[in-house]
């Protein structure tokens, strides 16, 4: 009698499944892609960094004119890595709170009410109207002045029995058409000449920091952000919804004051220090998501910061560089990021 054949085994063996863990990146496959991301991520800021500092350099290596003009430059680096770094952590946690992956903290109208002080400036008192806001105390006045304002609104719209998210985004979008309406009817009524010299003011650019502000803005900077990195771990609840949050023992409407608070101090410093850079927050942060691959917040911040420098600095250099054109960086960069927000929503069908 012949013997039965031996039945399949279906069951895969321990040995050759992968091993995963319960963390933000769970299997050996996504820690290492992380890793690998971060290291180009830091090659490439590296090398557009020392680029920028050593390209073109019309002086002799190691000569002091040399060094005289890489110190100039250096100055350009360290606005970008503040400008990345403001617009990625308070896009990410702006974004985190609202439960919305589209929007970003412009929409809150900080852009529109840096435009509408330095309309008015021109408006009432000519071109001297743009001196009187240089300086360093007007520079905190205006960062105080930002971050006041939108911590009045939140209090305002996020108190109370029906304060909710949504009725703050669409107050802030209002608030931000009303200050643009104004500043464009009172654009309409300066000279040519007025005009030209406030238009070239009303686009971001890195060459229009004055390093006279670093002392206030490097502390702001580090300060904000390094708390919003210590309060990763409650940005990971936040996401989960409101009444996740509360379920797990957090203070949810605490939360996304402190959040909002920290983000509006990034935001201020930004905008005030070289203007109005809307959709670059949104472009930093969405491919930050898909390079992470992850929503631990611990890892996206990095990347993200990583991404908006690299953006920043790659966008300068190739301009200037390659283009000779340095003056339309930011132009580039709202043309691309406003594309990839039209890609978004397409794909998503809402907001």
């Amino acid at each position: 009698m012949a013997e039965a054949p031996a039945r399949t085994r279906l069951t895969p063996s321990i040995e050759s499944t992968p091993q995963r863990d319960s963390g933000p990146l769970p299997t050996a496959r996504s820690r290492w892609r992380y890793r690998i991301t971060v290291s180009v991520l830091l090659v490439l800021a590296l090398g557009f960094a020392v680029g920028h500092v050593a390209w073109d350099n019309p002086m002799p290596f190691g000569t002091p004119e040399f060094w005289i003009i890489a110190r100039l430059r250096a100055t350009t680096v360290l606005v970008m890595l503040i400008v990345a770094a403001c617009q990625a952590l308070a896009t990410v946690s702006f974004q985190t709170v609202t439960s919305n992956r589209i929007i970003t903290p412009s929409i809150m109208g900080f852009e529109a009410l840096f435009v509408a002080v330095q309309t008015a400036a021109v408006y009432f008192f000519g071109v001297a109207g743009l001196t009187m806001l240089t300086g360093l105390p007007q520079f905190v006045l205006q960062v105080a002045v930002m971050v006041g304002l939108s911590l009045a609104l939140y209090g305002w719209l996020l108190s109370g029995r029906y304060g909710n998210v949504q009725i703050m985004l669409l107050i802030g979008i209002v608030i931000g058409g009303g200050l643009a309406s104004i500043s464009s009817f009172m654009r309409r009524m300066l000279t040519p000449s007025e005009f030209d010299v406030l238009t070239a003011r009303m686009f971001g650019s890195m060459s229009s920091a004055d390093p006279a502000y670093f002392p206030v803005a490097i502390p702001l900077c580090l300060l904000a952000g390094a708390l919003l990195l210590w309060r990763s771990r409650r940005l990971d609840v936040v996401a989960l919804g409101r009444d996740a949050s509360i379920n797990l023992g957090l203070n949810h409407r605490r939360e996304m004051m402190q959040t909002l608070f920290l983000v509006s101090i990034l935001m201020a410093v930004s905008t005030a220090l070289v203007g109005p850079m809307t959709f670059l927050g949104f472009l930093v942060a969405t491919l930050a998501y898909q390079f992470a691959e992850t929503h631990d917040h611990r890892r996206v911040f990095p990347v993200a910061v990583l991404i908006g420098f690299v953006v920043l600095s790659g966008a300068y250099f190739t301009m200037k560089n390659v283009f000779y054109a340095q003056g339309v960086v930011s132009i580039i960069i709202e043309l691309v990021g406003g594309s990839v927000f039209l890609v978004v929503i397409l794909r998503k069908g809402r907001l």
